[in-house]
């Protein structure tokens, strides 16, 4: 056993992860900076409200972001840290840019032999405006900087001379521009849309490879505002031509940083090619709570083996994940009167003893009774497995079915799209090898 010191040096993000070392009889204490959100994970995980007093007391140190309140930084502690002999799952000051810097992380893959979509970063409006016009084609609208997590900004053109993309650069310019120091406009490409995740241990990254399919939009279909994510279906596998020719050429790069734990980077897929489209240097959420899920070896032991550079292994769930963030008003925006009326300490009842799959986000515990907590309305992450990716969508939507949590809302197509031809796509391309199964 082993004793955890797990950091939110902003809004609580690991609550799930911490929870599940803790089941496993590890000692864990857990540090969340944001006042607002203090309260998650009360009654399932022991606190501590002055992280760097146990530091000492720590084997192993995880950050769960890259933001330290407004500003990018956990990569510099966790570095820091490093340098003072602790075992640190986090990042270092180059890798947080990849997510800061959309600019930069293009660069870094350009540098190693990966071939990217065309793309542009500007600090001027009218620039980006100008560069449209006289470049038309449809384009992808990304935020840098602290704004990038407003999730709803992000936009993605639908016309091909770029027209609408001009018209909400001009609405962004009057909205946004006093806090939108920059944006990416990215050409769009039509494809299969697919992360490549891998666990990097200080040298090298583990055999283990994670595929996920992100569903960002609000609704099913993929309609509606983007949030951070609705949900994520997912499978395991080896080191194939997808992991090879993105996260794969890196290799040299993050052991150079020094980098340790989750790094994903999400791509477009087509017959042409692997198009990247930008980095996760950090945990997934709620990616994390469905790896968490397929994992069949020890979690902590394998974060502890992880940090220390002791060869990890893993043992992990060879079929098919799926898991589906449970939300409440006014999710995914902020609106403190419609989450006071609808949302705040709302009860979370179970029809069963059974809490096999539910995984904790912004959920706290009380006299026994699990309650809804901080302010953002996604108190849970429901999450499935399965031989296939049907039974992995029945296992997951029948345990969401003896939820009940009055106005809660979830998306009820999450991995409906591998069953409808993404697969097979990805398969006829010849990028997954022999281990696929519809």
């Amino acid at each position: 056993m082993a004793d955890f010191l797990f950091v939110s040096a902003d809004a609580a993000l690991i609550t799930d992860l911490a929870w599940q070392v803790h089941r496993e009889g590890h000692d864990v204490k857990y540090y969340i900076e944001a006042e607002s959100d203090r309260e998650i994970g009360d009654g399932f995980v022991p606190k501590t409200d002055d992280w760097r007093a146990e530091v000492e007391w720590a084997d192993v140190i995880i950050f769960d972001d890259v933001w330290v309140g407004s500003d990018v930084g956990t990569g510099r502690l966790a570095r820091d840290l490093r340098a003072e002999g602790k075992a640190v799952v986090g990042g270092t000051p180059n890798t947080d840019r990849l997510e800061e810097d959309r600019g930069y992380a293009m660069d870094i893959l350009e540098d190693h032999g990966v071939e990217t979509i065309d793309h542009h970063v500007f600090e001027d409006f009218d620039a980006g405006i100008q560069h449209v016009e006289e470049n038309p084609a449809p384009y992808v609208i990304k935020p840098l900087g602290e704004v990038q997590n407003v999730k709803r900004l992000l936009y993605v053109g639908n016309e091909d001379d770029g027209s609408d993309v001009v018209d909400v650069l001009r609405a962004y310019k009057k909205a946004w521009g006093h806090r939108m120091k920059g944006f990416q406009l990215q050409r769009k490409v039509e494809g299969v849309e697919i992360a490549i995740c891998g666990f990097f241990d200080g040298d090298r990254f583990i055999d283990q490879v994670n595929f996920n399919f992100e569903h960002k939009k609000l609704f099913p279909g993929n309609i509606g505002p983007s949030t951070g994510e609705m949900g994520t279906s997912m499978f395991w596998g080896g080191r194939n031509r997808l992991f090879e020719e993105t996260l794969g050429r890196l290799e040299r790069w993050l052991a150079a940083e020094g980098y340790v734990g989750s790094i994903d980077v999400n791509c477009i897929v087509n017959e042409t090619g692997i198009y990247p489209l930008e980095f996760t240097p950090r945990f997934g959420y709620p990616t994390i709570a469905l790896q968490e899920e397929s994992f069949e070896s020890d979690t902590g032991r394998f974060f502890y083996d992880l940090a220390h550079g002791n060869d990890p292994e893993l043992e992990v769930h060879r079929g098919f994940q799926v898991g589906v963030r449970v939300v409440l008003p006014p999710f995914p925006f902020d609106d403190e009167k419609t989450y006071d009326e609808n949302s705040r300490n709302a009860a979370v009842v179970f029809d069963t003893e059974s809490r096999d799959g539910i995984h904790l986000e912004d959920a706290k515990r009380l006299d026994g009774q699990w309650r809804v907590a901080g302010e953002s309305g996604m108190p849970l992450v429901v999450t499935g497995k399965g031989e296939t990716m049907r039974e992995a969508r029945a296992q997951c939507y029948g345990r969401i079915d003896d939820i009940i949590v009055p106005n809660l809302y979830y998306r009820d197509d999450i991995g409906e799209r591998w069953t409808d031809g993404e697969g097979d796509r990805l398969q006829a391309w010849g990028y997954l090898g022999p281990r696929s199964r519809r």
